[in-house]
Formats: C-alpha cells, structure tokens, sequence
C-alpha cells in the first residue's frame, strides 16, 4: 500500500508538471491593407497560433448592395477556414473579394504577387515589328438620368513582336475611350463635341446629370490633352475579376507563342458570339451554353488558362482581336543584331484649333491620336520604332481622305462633302452615320500615297525620322530635337525657313548638328505640333515600357 502510494504521488508530480510545462497559445492581432473596389479595405486579423480565429473588416467605399455585402461572408469564411487559402470570392463581388484577401495577407505578411515581374524570355532568328488601329464606334452604354443617350468610341492600339514563323513573340494592347460628358464616371475621357456644341454632363461621376457641358476652344483644348488611356488609368479602370490593365496583360500573354491566325482561331472557337467573352461557363445564355457544350478539352483548357481575364476581345469597347491581326499583317521587319531588353506602347492625343476655316468662316477642328510603338536594347536605346497617327476632323475640312466626326448622335457641322473647299451643306450625325463613319477611319499609315506630304507621304517622312531614332535613348531623342528643330513649329532647321527665331537657332548649329539634319533631309514634317506630339508619344513608350528577353540567334 505503501509502495502504491509512493507511485500514485509521483505520477502525480509528473502530470503536475506536464501541465505547467505546456506552451501558452500565441495570439496576435495585426492590421494589413489593400485596394478594393471603392477605396481601401481594412483588415484586423487576430490568429492563434498561426491560425486565423477573428477577423474584422472595414470598407467604407465599397459598394452597400455589392462590396460592402459581401464583406460579412467573407469574414466568417475565413474565419470558418483559419486562412485565405481556400475561402472563394463572393459572386458578383469579386474585386471586393480580392481586396479583402489581399488586405489578410498583407496583415499575415504574405506579399501578393500581381504579374507585374514576368518577363517575356524567346529567342528568334530574326524579328518583324508591328503597330495596329482600329476604331469601334458604341451606341452607350446606356442613358443618363434625364434620359439622353451615352455614346463612346473606342481607338485600340496592338504593337506586336514577331518571330521568323510570324509568332507573337510580344505584345503590347492599349485604348483610348473617348466618351459623351453625361457618362457616370469621374475618370471618362469626356468630350461634349467640337467647340461649340453642348451635351448632357455629369462631371463627377455620381449618376445624376447636374447640367450641360458648354465645349469652349480652351475646354476643348485643356480636356483633351489630359485625355489616358485604360492603361494609363490604372487601378482606377476596373472590372469584374481586376483591373482592365490585369486583364489585358492576361490576354497578351497568353497570345504569345501564336500567330495572328491562332488568335483568331482562339477567338473564333473559344469566345461567346454574342459579347466575344471566353466561355468560361457562367453564361446562362444558350447561345453560350450550346457552344460551350461543343469545347475540346484542349479548348476548355485555353479558357482556363484566361481564367482571370473576362472582358470581351472584340465588343463596342474595342476591338483587340482586330487591332492585333492588324498589327501582324503591318510587321516590317526589325534590322538588328541586338537582344531586346524592353518593349513599350505610348499614346499621345494633341488637340488642334483648326486648319482655319471653311468658306463660311466656320472653324475647323481636329484632333490627333499619336501611336509608338517601341523595341530598347539593354542599354535603353532604341532598337525599332514604329510611329502612326488617328486624326479626327471636323467635316468642313477639305480633305477627302479625312476621319471626319460631326459630333455625336444629334449633332451636326457643316460640310464640305466633295473636298472642293465649298461647304456644300450641313453633315447631320444620326447614330448609323456614327456607326458607319467610325467603322472607316483610317491611320495616316493606312492611308498610304494618299496622304502627302511636300517632299512624300507621311509614311516615307515618319519611316525616316524612325530610323534616325535607332541608337538613341528617349533624352537623347528630346536633345536632338530641343537642338536642330523649329521651336515655332517643331520641323528641322533645314536652311527653308525665313523666321527670325528659326535663323537665329540655325546660327548656332555645330558641324555635327548640321550633318545629323542632313541625314533626314527628306523629312520635312513636325515632330512637334498640333498634328500630333510624336516626340511625346515617343517617350512615354519610353517609359512605360516592359521587361522583355528577346535573345536573336
């Protein structure tokens, strides 16, 4: 008894100290954030050991009906979870979902990576570069609260890499929308039509139309040269699944490795008929579900591998699938022995107060959409540039190649119908002119002999100054120009001028400078002016250029 005793006491001192020995949980509560769709998303995350047991979420600007619903599920499944890892987003939601994931792991120190590091890695044995336009006119979206329609039109921009197969080795998307002031978001590219005119506004983007927009000439020229792309929007560009940025970068690089033909084969057998959207089965639509029901599994798994992309390729908002065939069938062919470091798409608009006026001494305006497309070696100098500029013209300009635009639907300005410098009339915009009108524009490149110059066309002037921008950085471009062009009008200090200003510069030309203007001596044209900022275009491409390994062998 004795003996059992001494035991049962040991075996007590040890459960004793068993007891005491155990760890304390570790709980810790930290705070991350992240962009959601409104604003900033607030995440308080208490875990215990590791796990996550509580979870406060704050989102003030996110939607009541959408966003801010679908923070509660969200927080009591990952609460439910003890982690993000798993928990889905909420549907119809989904920017808000990823704010909130992103927002947890931001609290737990866990970095989300947004594609933004990938590079391009391929090798080819020679190289084609390629610049595509085209124009979607859009009837919308919709109307605005005093019942006037939305109208919008879409420049897409396609600058494509090729290898010797003609298979997109890289690819660069953007757009510019352009769109009427009574649009419900702050930051729309507005325009109210030519100098003159007036349309329904909402200027600050909250649905309700507080009056009319009066576009002045100083309106007119202030609005559109802060016009931005949807790239260079940003995160403030948003969709269903990301940004449209996110997604565009999505599409690009899948089409990598493919010819023109393969995307429009993609396209063509993947996408839905009736908003070109991938079938990725959340259409009920049975268009869509019929033509899902008839996917390869080597089709279904192309879809999946867009996942995160769902905006349509070819919709009024801008037909991508076009403007990257376009961009292959206008590659030339890239002289060079040198790997490519970086590829870059900028986009420049200039405004323009004319050329004068018709014969009624009714203005003429335009404006100017200037593309680069750009290939940089390591060194960051330009290896390829490729230039072409959209120019929209009031229809009283005598040109009978023009991109004319009398407004939007219910607008109207005079017009010069045959080109004889006559006004013949008043152009009246119904939506099928639009329609029909828009669908017709064409690039300065595309309108090839038609579009001359005093020493050529445009294309053989710009072809010339693309090749004196080879092996040269943006600043040394900028140097050039600041040195050996007009500061009146941006064109070279050929000897043609007879302006003070112009003579006085040339004066102080060096030998080097003289023979540098020389060498471009059948380019004539601006760089500079109001028909378009080449000069502009060109660095932001600069800038805004990606990561790329093009290695040639």
């Amino acid at each position: 008894m004795k003996k059992l005793c001494t035991i049962l006491a040991v075996l007590g001192v040890l459960l004793s100290f068993a007891a005491c020995s155990k760890a304390e949980p570790v709980v810790e509560t930290k705070t991350g954030e992240a962009d959601g769709y409104g604003g900033k998303i607030t995440a308080v995350v208490t875990t215990t050991d590791g796990v996550i047991t509580d979870l406060e979420l704050t989102g003030e600007k996110e939607t009541p009906a959408i966003g801010g619903a679908a923070l509660e599920p969200l927080k009591e499944a990952i609460v439910k979870a003890g982690k993000v890892e798993g928990v889905e987003a909420v549907a119809g939601a989904t920017w808000t979902s990823n704010g909130v994931f992103n927002a947890v792991n931001a609290a737990l120190g866990v970095t989300a990576d947004d594609g933004k590091g990938d590079t391009t890695e391929a090798s080819a044995s020679g190289l084609y570069a390629g610049l595509g336009v085209v124009t979607t006119p859009r009837l919308g979206p919709g109307k605005d609260d005093k019942d006037v329609p939305v109208y919008s039109f879409n420049e897409v921009a396609a600058y494509v890499v090729l290898d010797e197969n003609k298979k997109i080795v890289d690819l660069e998307v953007d757009i510019l929308e352009i769109i009427t002031p009574n649009h419900d978001d702050a930051e729309d590219n507005y325009l109210a039509g030519w100098p003159g005119a007036t349309y329904s506004a909402d200027m600050d983007g909250d649905g309700t139309a507080e009056g009319v927009l009066e576009e002045t000439e100083d309106v007119f020229t202030e609005s559109l040269t802060q016009w931005k792309t949807k790239r260079q929007k940003g995160s403030a560009y948003k969709m269903n699944s990301g940004t449209w940025e996110g997604e565009m970068d999505i599409y690009e690089n899948f089409f990598k490795g493919k010819t023109a033909d393969e995307v429009v084969e993609f396209f063509t057998n993947c996408c839905s008929d009736l908003n070109g959207r991938p079938l990725n089965g959340k259409s009920e639509k049975d268009a869509d579900v019929e033509k899902a029901g008839k996917l390869t599994d080597e089709q279904k798994a192309q879809i999946d591998a867009v996942s995160g992309a769902t905006m349509s390729l070819n919709d009024a908002h801008g037909d991508i699938v076009g403007a990257i065939v376009k961009a292959c069938e206008n590659a030339r062919p890239v002289e060079t022995d040198k790997d490519i470091a970086k590829v870059g798409l900028g986009i420049e608009v200039t405004p323009r107060l004319g050329p004068g006026k018709d014969d009624q001494e009714v203005p003429v305006y335009s404006f100017n959409t200037v593309f680069t497309g750009v290939l940089l070696d390591a060194d960051g100098k330009f290896v390829s540039v490729t230039t072409d500029i959209l120019e929209v013209i009031t229809p009283n300009h005598d040109g009978a190649d023009d991109n004319v635009f009398a407004g939007w639907p219910g607008q109207s300005y005079n017009n010069d119908e045959n080109a004889d410098g006559v006004v013949d009339g008043v152009l009246e915009q119904t939506e099928d002119t639009f329609v029909e009108t828009l669908k017709g524009y064409r690039t300065k490149r595309d309108l090839g002999t038609a579009y001359k110059m005093k020493s050529g066309t445009w294309t053989e002037e710009m072809n010339i100054y693309e090749a004196s921008f080879v092996g040269k950085t943006a600043d040394e471009v900028k140097a050039w120009v600041d040195a050996c062009f007009s500061d009146l009008n941006g064109r070279p200090l050929n000897g043609n001028s007879d302006k003070d200003a112009d003579v006085e510069k040339a004066g102080k030309l060096t030998d080097d400078q003289k023979a540098s203007i020389d060498a471009i001596s059948g380019a004539t044209m601006s760089l500079t002016d109001a028909h378009g900022n080449i000069v502009n275009s060109l660095v932001k491409a600069y800038e805004v250029a990606k990561d790329s390994v093009i290695k040639l062998g």
